[in-house]
């Protein structure tokens, strides 16, 4: 496969997800219906659909930017670099940081947007180059670290009562593990 075929492959996981995000954000705005009831309620029977759906729902046209362009980029990547876990990472980005929301949120309100999985992605690839250890992963690592360190570290905290911090620590801790967990495979690309 060439490299131009190997990119747009690598590509379409990532721009599917961003085209539904953008979907329902035009859903959101052209009508007026709010779709955030259809994020996560931690821990009600109603907030169970926010497992599936809170990624593509976003509050406003900068809460939407401000997710795109790293779920494209560090979606690419993990497609293009890693192939043959990206499946799994993805996955496991995706759902298990949605179901942590669910299951210990502290907030009781609507957790909605992308970025659990967007700092699931970015711990998943630091931690996994420095486990890895191969130049080309330390260097995938070296390079999101930073792009992405200052804003990942800060973004775990409590500080701004709109922004669910909550989706974004489970979405590094799943990240996380999900790089212990498959660090030690043999074939990852």
């Amino acid at each position: 496969m060439s490299q131009r075929a190997s990119f747009f492959a690598s590509s379409a996981v990532p721009f599917r997800l961003v085209f539904l995000m953008w979907l329902f954000f035009s859903v959101q705005f052209y009508t007026g219906i709010d779709l955030g009831v259809l994020g996560i309620r931690p821990r009600t029977f109603g907030g169970l659909i926010g497992i599936f759906l809170a990624p593509l729902i976003h509050g406003d046209y900068m809460h939407l930017l401000s997710n795109t362009f790293p779920v494209l980029f560090l979606g690419i990547i993990l497609y293009f670099f890693y192939d043959r876990i990206a499946g799994t990472v993805f996955f496991r980005s995706y759902f298990i940081t949605n179901l942590m929301v669910w299951l210990f949120a502290f907030r009781d309100s609507y957790h909605i947007g992308a970025s659990g999985l967007v700092y699931a992605l970015t711990s998943f690839l630091i931690l996994f180059g420095f486990l890895r250890r191969d130049f080309l992963s330390l260097l995938i690592a070296t390079g999101i670290l930073i792009l992405y360190g200052g804003v990942f570290i800060s973004g775990v905290l409590p500080v701004d009562p709109r922004i669910s911090w909550e989706s974004h620590l489970s979405g590094a801790l799943v990240g996380a593990v999900t790089a212990i967990n498959l660090a030690p495979q043999r074939k990852i690309r």
